[in-house]
């Protein structure tokens, strides 16, 4: 049995959270002990089901402020510091790259595996030079960086020569867990409307104002479908707005974040996504392991890693824009036939990607199997 630390900035909703409870979960199941800490000086809540053998602890408390400003960032620091060195783990495991730098400079010296993972592809988020020079100068310290991607892992290479990396995907996992908020598909959408689907934090990486212009191209071909898009987030009134403005409300709804999500994912027949950019996305996987074909921006990383062309989706160029988003979800939803047979080739997504698989390289990156 080893003691495990997990750093993460907060679990509050997102991709990394998410993959962060299935590790703490994985590893207490497994017998070891783990204490799960959020960084982020707002504290939130976690939103994923825990192990209750899992030791949740949020930073916030041990600072004794949810205070969200820069003075607070030394008092944070020191926390970790005192944590790493009361708890005295085995190993330590930090997601998100602020958090990372953090976690290196407080186990600096300590005879402990840290291993330290990006969640997206770093060039698409920019830290600023100062953060940029401390991720250079501290990821070597690191027994391992986990990127998600072979395209991560040459950035890497690039950025901090002396970092030793390897690449793990998210696991898929299927059948997905139901929490709060519940909302069901049938108060929302009629028995014979026919659904595209699309998931992710509202906010202007997730390109959904250009999807809601791409579907608008082509409501009048197709009366009998609408477009769902699933989340919250800060654009979420701009959205409203450009929907309210194509008088398309009756078409493209906006209902919320859910819990319940393979519900949502049962009734829809096809699964768009308008990323600008993405790491590994969740729920491009958690799509076609429900059989649902998928419609992707080709953005650097991420669909392309999991989409296989003219298998169980389409990747459209970047460079094509809405016009190319439109054209793509023409060609599957005008071909019934097309739809059934790329969604059965996505549920593969289950086994290409599962949890068995991606777990066992996250013990052999901490060496929890030796």
């Amino acid at each position: 049995m080893k003691r495990v630390l997990f750093f993460v900035s907060s679990m509050h909703g997102g991709g990394a959270e998410r993959v962060a409870a299935l590790l703490c979960n994985h590893w207490a199941e497994q017998g070891h002990r783990v204490m799960l800490v959020p960084t982020f000086s707002g504290r939130g809540d976690c939103v994923y089901p825990l192990d209750k053998r899992v030791q949740l602890v949020y930073l916030a408390d041990r600072v004794g402020t949810t205070r969200r400003s820069p003075l607070t960032l030394p008092r944070r620091f020191l926390a970790m510091w005192q944590l790493v060195r009361e708890w005295r783990p085995d190993c330590v495991i930090s997601f998100l790259p602020h958090v990372n730098v953090a976690a290196l400079m407080v186990t600096r010296g300590l005879k402990m595996s840290v291993v330290v993972s990006e969640r997206t592809y770093p060039p698409a988020m920019p830290m600023g030079q100062f953060w940029s020079r401390l991720r250079r100068w501290t990821y070597p310290w690191a027994s391992t960086v986990v990127m998600q991607t072979l395209r991560g892992s040459e950035w890497l290479a690039v950025e901090s020569p002396r970092a030793r990396s390897v690449v793990i995907p998210n696991p898929c996992v299927y059948p997905l867990p139901v929490s709060e908020p519940y909302l069901d598909p049938a108060v929302w959408i009629g028995s014979a409307r026919r659904v595209v689907l699309a998931v992710g934090r509202l906010g202007e990486e997730k390109g959904f104002s250009g999807l809601i212009n791409a579907f608008a191209q082509l409501v009048e071909c197709f009366p009998g479908w609408d477009l769902v898009i699933l989340g919250e987030g800060d654009e979420r009134a701009a959205l409203e707005a450009r929907v309210e403005k194509l008088r398309l409300s009756a078409r493209i709804l906006l209902p919320g974040r859910v819990g319940n999500m393979a519900d949502w994912y049962q009734r829809a027949e096809l699964y768009v996504m308008s990323s600008r950019f993405e790491g590994f996305p969740n729920t491009l996987l958690e799509a076609l392991a429900h059989g649902l074909p998928a419609v992707s921006f080709d953005c650097e990383t991420g669909p392309a890693d999991i989409i296989r062309e003219w298998v169980d989706g389409i990747l459209v160029p970047p460079s094509d824009g809405e016009e190319g988003l439109t054209q793509a979800m023409v060609t599957l939803m005008q071909d019934d036939e097309r739809l059934r047979c790329m969604g059965k080739a996505a549920t593969t997504v289950r086994d290409r990607f599962s949890p068995e698989r991606v777990m066992a390289q996250w013990d052999d990156a901490l060496g929890l199997n030796k």
